[in-house]
């Protein structure tokens, strides 16, 4: 099955030319994911080596800043998106998606400021809107599964829990994914009886923290290119009421907010 078009593809290139802009000087070199940064001295007495690598990447990422493109090719129909994650220097961060929502036809920005997690409208070539933002969960919290494009999770919210020792995770480094740079490691629940805390799944990270790959149930995930971050990320546009969009219903009409018309 052919892949659709990457819509986003103009403003990903915008999106990075604007985190040199605001993160350091316009002359920075692009980042090389395999050879910034080292990792520190893995600790821990339980003999895995695999978690020991995975706490020391995942604390590294945490305080990365970088602004990346990546690809996401869904599982099953082998659809395309461009993903662009900008994560600031300040703990803020912002993932935009192509063709994410209402069917699998319109942009949408999902970014986590110290006010909370807003989902947000992207102006394309295509859908030359005004942006807005929806505010859909608490700082820190997961966006509502109808409201969400999934991969926004992938890259800050769950480092945290790799970090964590006492996490109910089994992690196994595994060889790299087709494609990816750095080290892999296939990361699992140990309890069948409980969600799992995480997406499960294959997960590549950088030397530097940098996630350069990831395969879950939802879809492969590859790094294409990166750039140093941002000090901070903004709201692309004014916060509004809502509704936020949803991932399945296209509405007859769209308004103006790119927003799902209520029921």
């Amino acid at each position: 099955m052919r892949p659709r078009s990457l819509a986003l593809s103009a403003s990903a290139a915008a999106l990075l030319t604007l985190a040199v802009a605001s993160g350091c000087d316009g002359s920075a070199p692009a980042t090389d994911p395999t050879s910034t940064a080292s990792l520190p001295p893995a600790g821990g007495d339980d003999g895995n080596d695999a978690r020991d690598d995975l706490v020391a990447r995942a604390t590294l990422a945490q305080d990365k800043a970088y602004a990346a493109l990546y690809t996401l090719t869904e599982d099953g129909n082998g659809r395309q998106h461009n993903v662009v994650a900008s994560i600031a220097a300040d703990g803020s961060w912002r993932v935009d998606v192509s063709d994410a929502m209402l069917g699998d036809t319109t942009d949408v920005s999902i970014v986590s400021t110290a006010a909370g997690v807003f989902q947000c409208t992207v102006s394309s070539p295509t859908n030359p809107i005004t942006p807005s933002c929806v505010r859909v969960a608490d700082p820190g919290k997961k966006v509502p599964k109808d409201n969400s494009p999934q991969v926004e999770r992938l890259f800050r919210q769950w480092l945290p829990v790799f970090t964590d020792r006492q996490s109910a995770l089994s992690v196994t480094e595994v060889e790299p994914l087709q494609g990816a740079q750095g080290t892999c490691f296939s990361i699992d629940s140990i309890s069948a009886s409980l969600k799992a805390p995480v997406d499960v799944g294959i997960y590549c990270y950088a030397q530097d923290g940098v996630l350069t790959a990831a395969r879950v149930d939802f879809g492969l995930l590859k790094l294409v290119s990166q750039v140093a971050g941002p000090a901070t990320v903004a709201l692309p546009g004014t916060v509004v009421p809502g509704p936020a969009m949803g991932t399945d219903s296209v509405p007859d009409v769209l308004p103006s907010s790119g927003a799902s018309s209520p029921a």
